[in-house]
């Protein structure tokens, strides 16, 4: 694998102490739209003022717009239990401990008048082990009851129905001791794409010409309640409750034009829906030197997956087909307690957590009779449950060394029990230390940098220990009965500029070593399933920009900048070649510019975005999905129409498109002979939005 030179590396994270661009002169003007840019940065507080010239209407549009800030982590990324916090945004101080609602729902709650403030603070410096580097820390009040509203809608010219019930309704206030929040959302979309898909020989002589136009939706309402209750003497209570259904349809009708023998037509039709919900509750008082905390969560999902293949062929032979059926019941309970308390001049909290995770599988494949009917065929590889019981024992220690250096240590031990019920029965246990070591350096208050050395446990996919199908591919994937979490060592630097009335930037460095990493990989008697491949690494370079285009004369007016950058090393178990991990991000590029008119309540922007990702490796073929190249939008907004903010966009203007291709052998490589190779090159056309908010 080739990296970057490191010297490269260190010039890059020190020119960001450069003070240059920090030292130009404001042009003297003052207007209130300039106002906080500089005077912001320099004490790294955003009181409302700063973001007046935005009209914000909650707290998630407010942390949006703090300079070279990137809102990332939250409980619900797929990390292991509650665990270390690692998500950079606070709330009074505390985390968030919802699993099933986003750090971004969760924000989007909080109306913009209750918001004091927002700090950018040292997470090595707070009581809350994990945090490290630049944290917001977004301090609100509640002053009342009061509501607010989104509706989010939109239409595609090309294979999709309108989307028009897209959106949220929300309602927080206090009566007395208590504070409320409740809301009701749908998360939905529309998509779908058309095009050709060319099979071809390994000479390149055409075998089939397929047509395919595929459209979907899905549709997530939920309701979701949030309560806190203050007892007094420092004893606060929290619950959060959920309730949602998931709705997901996919329908793909193909014609296939071979080069000999009849015309076939394909129906694809693909149907998910289930319920879900999440109980959750803490309570923190104070106990002798120190204080308590106790954490309960429990969250159920099921999901009632089908997917119906059928292929009719012109010349009126009979036709073929497959049905598969999958119902999952995916289930996690958490008990957990934390007891923090100041000593020798530094916070410690010892914790401990239990988790239980499960997941109950039943799977069933079916293949068309020349009669019509669906016949059920023997799978029961596809059927069964997997359970981890988890216990988690930690003890963490954050000091300020000196007023510009501080430090925070994690020791941690984690023991685990895999059990797997089924065709594959087996039973395992593991022990496993883990934990970090993070320390940030602040020599100005324009600048600081964050060094972490972390050892973290991955969080399985259950679905990984039992078979299943991929009709439209034509794939089966085998389970793996020992399968294990794979771990990893990590690097990561953080470094911080502060560039005064200019905005800030920031730029990431992250290196990870992997054991057990998990990929594809061939099974013994022949198939393929997930599986632990060896060891692994990824370099991962990042850097987040925003520049306020103020000392150039156009005020209220920024660019937006974010770049990724990943190197990956693993060994391919099918080849033995050094490649990068299956469908990872190798790339990003995100530019966005926003204009905000001063002394009108008129804004306007463009963005562009690239993603870059890694192609996939399998027993029998070797592919990429992606779209792009590029992705370009442009929007149009006004803050006060009759009260309401109104923002109208369009999206992919530059016409990104959706593609495919894959290489399938005939055996299993790397000895195969090419089967055939399969281009997909699909339109996806423009993508139009409309979003009304306001409040109540």
């Amino acid at each position: 694998m080739s990296y970057p030179n490191a010297t490269s590396l260190i010039v890059l994270a020190c020119a960001l102490s450069l003070p240059s661009m920090a030292k130009a002169e404001d042009d003297g003007e003052n207007d209130t739209e300039a106002v906080p840019a500089s005077d912001a940065d320099a004490s790294r507080v955003f009181e409302p003022a700063y973001f007046a010239q935005f009209a914000p209407r909650n707290a998630l549009d407010m942390v949006s717009r703090i300079p070279g800030f990137t809102i990332s982590g939250g409980n619900n990324n797929g990390q292991r239990g509650l665990g270390q916090a690692d998500q950079n945004v606070l709330v009074n101080g505390e985390r968030f401990s919802s699993k099933s609602d986003s750090l971004r729902d969760q924000l989007r709650r909080i109306p913009a008048s209750d918001v004091v403030r927002i700090e950018l603070v040292d997470g090595n410096t707070l009581d809350i082990p994990g945090l490290t580097g630049l944290v917001a820390n977004v301090i609100y009040t509640r002053s009342g009851a009061s509501g607010q509203f989104r509706w989010d809608s939109g239409f595609r010219p090309h294979n999709t129905e309108a989307q028009l019930y897209g959106g949220e309704i929300s309602l927080t206030g206090s009566k007395g001791a208590l504070d409320y929040t409740v809301s009701l959302s749908n998360d939905n979309d529309r998509f779908g794409a058309d095009g050709p898909t060319i099979i071809t020989d390994a000479e390149g002589a055409l075998i089939e010409e397929q047509y395919t136009k595929f459209s979907g939706a899905f549709d997530n309402p939920k309701l979701s309640t949030a309560f806190a209750y203050d007892f007094g003497g420092e004893t606060v209570a929290n619950l959060t409750l959920s309730y949602g259904e998931d709705f997901l349809f996919r329908n793909e009708p193909e014609t296939g034009f071979r080069a000999s023998g009849p015309t076939r037509f394909r129906d694809v039709e693909v149907r998910e829906n289930g319920p879900e919900y999440e109980i959750g509750a803490d309570i923190q008082l104070p106990l002798g030197p120190g204080k308590l905390k106790l954490i309960g969560l429990e969250r159920y999902e099921r999901d009632n997956f089908s997917i119906t293949l059928v292929d009719s062929f012109d010349d009126g032979s009979d036709a073929v087909g497959s049905r598969f059926r999958q119902t999952n019941g995916i289930g996690e309970r958490i008990g957990r307690a934390e007891y923090g308390w100041a000593m020798l001049g530094a916070d410690w909290q010892l914790s401990g957590e239990a988790a239980f995770n499960r997941l109950d599988r039943v799977s069933s494949l079916f293949e068309l009779a020349p009669d019509g009917q669906f016949v059920q065929l023997a799978f029961p590889e596809g059927t069964g449950g997997v359970t981890e019981d988890r216990y988690e024992g930690s003890l963490s220690v954050s000091k300020a060394l000196s007023s510009t250096l501080s430090v925070q240590a994690i020791g941690a031990m984690e023991f685990s029990r895999i059990e797997q019920t089924g065709a594959a029965a087996n039973s395992r246990s593991f022990k496993r230390p883990k934990g970090s070591l993070a320390t940030t350096w602040k020599p100005a208050d324009d600048f600081d940098v964050s060094l972490t050395l972390a050892r973290r446990i991955s969080q399985l996919s259950f679905g990984d220990f039992l078979a299943s199908v991929s009709l439209n591919d034509d794939n089966e994937n085998g389970g793996n009965n020992e399968l294990v979490p794979y771990q990893s060592w990590n690097v990561e630097l953080e470094a911080n500029k502060r560039l005064g009335p200019w905005g800030s930037v920031t730029f990431t460095a992250r290196q990870a070593w992997f054991e057990d990493f998990i990929d594809w990989f061939p099974l013994e008697g022949g198939g393929e399933a997930r599986g632990n491949i060896g060891d692994a690494e990824r370099l991962h370079l990042e850097a987040n920009a925003t520049i306020n285009l103020d000392p150039l004369g156009v005020k209220g007016a920024r660019l937006d900048l974010r770049g990724v950058k990943r190197w990956m090393s693993v060994i391919d178990p099918f080849t033995g070649e050094d490649r990068p991990f299956s469908y990872d991000q190798r790339g990003l590029l995100d530019f966005g510019y926003r204009h905000d008119i001063p002394k009108t309540d008129w804004a306007y922007g463009a963005g562009i975005f690239s993603q870059d990702d890694a192609p996939y490796s399998r027993l029998y073929e070797a592919g990429r999905s992606w779209e792009g190249p590029t992705f370009a939008s442009v929007f149009v907004e006004n803050k006060d129409v009759f009260g309401l903010t109104v923002e109208a966009s369009v999206a992919n203007v530059l016409g990104a498109r959706n593609k495919f291709y894959r290489t399938v052998y005939d055996t299993p490589r790397p000895d195969g002979e090419i089967a055939f190779v399969e281009e997909t090159d699909r339109r996806i056309g423009p993508i139009f939005r409309f979003s009304v908010s306001g409040d109540f």
